[in-house]
């Protein structure tokens, strides 16, 4: 199953795995870097800049083994 792997850089300069969704959509032309990341952006709310946060595509074995999302309230005070 594909999946999107998406970092956070917090106010060190360091890069954190925060999440990772999996690709649901059965149209390809649907998928674009932008949509992406909107749905990233989605998830980790309004406080996080998105310049601070990129993907990157993965492949995952199962749904469970995967999907989950790190709480980022400490960082972000």
């Amino acid at each position: 199953m594909g999946a999107y792997e998406f970092y956070w850089r917090d106010p060190k300069g360091r890069f954190l795995r925060v999440g990772v969704l999996s690709e649901r959509r059965k149209n390809p032309v649907r998928i674009t870097s932008q949509s992406v990341m909107n749905w990233g952006k989605m998830f980790l709310g309004s406080d996080v800049d998105s310049k601070d946060i990129f993907f990157k595509w993965v492949t995952i074995e199962t749904l469970a083994d995967g999907i989950f999302w790190h709480d980022l309230s400490n960082h972000l005070k």
